[in-house]
Parts: C-alpha cells; sequence; structure tokens
C-alpha cells in the first residue's frame, strides 16, 4: 500500500476496508471526477473506472473527489466502483437559493483553505460564509489572504489581517505572495499532513497558489478582471494532487454562490462570542432584537460586538434554518411519494392475487 500512503492511506482506512479486501476488490481514492466516470489511485496505479453502481438518488452520496472507494481488480474491462467508504468529513454547499439539496465539493478533508484576494476590497460577509462551511465539514479553516504584495504598506496589511480575525475566531489567518514566494513556507508546514481544499472566488488566486504549492505549473492561471479583480474559472474540475512537501491538495473551481447547507454549528463556531453572549441572555430563546436583558445587545451598545457581526450572524441564522426547513420539507415529501408507491404495489399485488383466486 506504499503507492497509497502519500494520499492519507492509514490503519483505520485499512481495516475499513478490509471486508472489501475479501471480495478480492481494490482499495483507491477519487483523484478526479468528470462524466460518470472518475480516475481513482490504486495500489496498482491510476485506474479509470465507472461509477455506474454507486449513483445514488441522494447528490450527497454521489462519487466525490477525495473519498476512498472499492475497485474492480486488475483485469476487469471496464472497471467500476462498487462502493464508497464511509467519509470522515465532508465540505457541502447548497445547490441554489430555490432548493433545497447539498453539493458535496470535497470528501475527506482535514484542512479547509480559503483563499481570499488582497486585490480587492474585503467581503467579511462572504469570508464567514466560507468558513461556517468549513467548520461544518469536520475540516480545520485556514483563510490565505492572497496578492498580499498588492498591499506593501505593512501596516494597512496589519489592518487587513485584524479584520479577517476578527471576523474568524479560532482560525489561523495567513498573507501570501505566491508570486514573489513570501509566506508560502508557513502554509506549507501547515497543510503538509492530510488533505487540504482550496476553496475561494474566481481570480482569488487559487490556481497561482496551488502551483506554488505543488512547485510545479499544474493548474493553469488567468488574469482577473481589473474592473473588479474576479477571475475566469480556470479550474472547470476538483482534482485532489500530491505536494512534494507532504499532504494532499484538491483544488476547487471558483464559487459564485456560497449556500449554506444545515451548517447550524458551524454558523455557532464562526460567530462564537455572540453564541456565548447569547448564554448570558435573559431569555433562553432570544432573537437579540427588542427583548430586555439581552446581553448581545448590550455588548453592541457597549461598542464590545461591531453592528455588523450581529446582522451577518442574524442573516446566516435565518439562512440556514429556512434551508433546514426546506430540506425537511423536501424529505417528507419524497417519503410521502414513496410510502404511496409502496402502498400502490402492496394494492396491485393483493387485487393480482384476487384475479387468481376467482
Amino acid at each position: 500500500m506504499r503507492l497509497l500512503a502519500p494520499y492519507g492511506w492509514d490503519a483505520d482506512w485499512e481495516a475499513e476496508f478490509a471486508p472489501h479486501a475479501e471480495q478480492g476488490l481494490l482499495p483507491g481514492r477519487v483523484v478526479r471526477v468528470d462524466r460518470g466516470q472518475c480516475d481513482v489511485v490504486t495500489p496498482a496505479g491510476t485506474v479509470r473506472a465507472d461509477t455506474e453502481f454507486v449513483v445514488p438518488r441522494d447528490p450527497m452520496k454521489v462519487v466525490c473527489t477525495g473519498d476512498w472507494v472499492a475497485v474492480d481488480p486488475e483485469g476487469s474491462d471496464p472497471r467500476y466502483v462498487r462502493t464508497l467508504l464511509p467519509r470522515r468529513t465532508a465540505f457541502v454547499r447548497s445547490t441554489s437559493s430555490k432548493r433545497s439539496e447539498g453539493q458535496i465539493l470535497a470528501a475527506n478533508v482535514d484542512h479547509a483553505v480559503v483563499a481570499v484576494s488582497l486585490a480587492v476590497e474585503l467581503d467579511l460577509g462572504r469570508i464567514e460564509r466560507f468558513l461556517a462551511l468549513a467548520w461544518e465539514s469536520g475540516a480545520q479553516p485556514v483563510v490565505v489572504l492572497t496578492k498580499a504584495d498588492l498591499v506593501p504598506d505593512p501596516v494597512t496589511l496589519a489592518h487587513l489581517v485584524q479584520d479577517v480575525e476578527t471576523t474568524a475566531p479560532g482560525v489561523p489567518v495567513l498573507t501570501v505572495s505566491a508570486l514573489a514566494g513570501d509566506g508560502l513556507d508557513v502554509l506549507v508546514g501547515l497543510v503538509g499532513s492530510g488533505t487540504s481544499v482550496l476553496l475561494g472566488q474566481s481570480g482569488a488566486g487559487k490556481s497561482t497558489l496551488a502551483n506554488a504549492l505543488l512547485g510545479a505549473d499544474v493548474m493553469e492561471v488567468q488574469a482577473a478582471r481589473d474592473v473588479d479583480g474576479k477571475g475566469r474559472h480556470t479550474t472547470t474540475t476538483r482534482n485532489l494532487l500530491p505536494l512534494p512537501a507532504g499532504g494532499v491538495l484538491i483544488d476547487t473551481p471558483g464559487l459564485r454562490g456560497v449556500g449554506l447547507f444545515d451548517a447550524e454549528t458551524g454558523v455557532g463556531q464562526v460567530f462564537s462570542e455572540i453564541e456565548e453572549l447569547a448564554r448570558r441572555c435573559r431569555f433562553g430563546d432570544c432573537a437579540h432584537e427588542s427583548e430586555p436583558g439581552c446581553a448581545v445587545r448590550s455588548a453592541v451598545e457597549a461598542g464590545e460586538l461591531p453592528v455588523r457581526r450581529l446582522e451577518s450572524y442574524r442573516k446566516l441564522v435565518r439562512e440556514n434554518q429556512w434551508i433546514v426547513a426546506k430540506t425537511d420539507a423536501r424529505l417528507r415529501s419524497e417519503r410521502r411519494k414513496d410510502w404511496k408507491r409502496k402502498g400502490a404495489e402492496g394494492k396491485a399485488a393483493m387485487e393480482a392475487k384476487r384475479g387468481r383466486w376467482v
């Protein structure tokens, strides 16, 4: 299993895979998914496998980059992915604002690296969204402020870092210039073990950062627009790549939408200071609006809590509650349809029996 070790294979995965090994299947990690097929690195090398036998109705269970799977042994043509091993972590966002389905962006991730460009004005609310999803995934978030060479004044740069640190309690915040090489050593050390997923908007410098970490021009790079600092989707698929200093990296396409998906715990982690203050409110169900004895509003009035943080917290809590309610409604609807289908099948079976009895 030496070939799999750099990709994160360990004793726990080996124990999880044992029943499939008895069936003669090969373990492997998905490094790319494309049009119903995937590239899987196995002890026998990287193979192309069909996912036909693991296509569930639930989009949360589709094969994803970072998954550990069991594939057919050498000699099978075509090869198929036969099953997925249970995921340890998964980075999930909602597919759109009008639907209630989740989309898995990466599986079995240890670090969620959120790339934020310093070439444009910081969007702290968007950073909070990324971090809520990152915490919810089970991974350790990291914020990387890219293109730091565009902010030559150290005082200005320090203020920007402080703004993000206030927005990201408990999260490392790094400044990096991939072109100049500044700050890369710290990031390399941080992602040098386990699996890291690289996230951010188009134009955030993800591909340039990925190339710097990989030590080669593996990912295509395009210049961001001067007007708004946004770029085109130079990365169109999610690829898992081994890093020369250790660890593996999943690079993702730029994300225009970062919708929450059942991220209550993640939101609470991002706004941990508000959650702590809320415990001191007079009422347990305090909405932090007009209730007497509200510790959160008292902190705002005293200048201890920025108004922007409270407004952002309220917005993300409302959005998350909406998507959870929509998801529950969809699940209830699917259950009802399933019950009706089974009832109709049962009724048809009984009528068929009666027909034989007549």
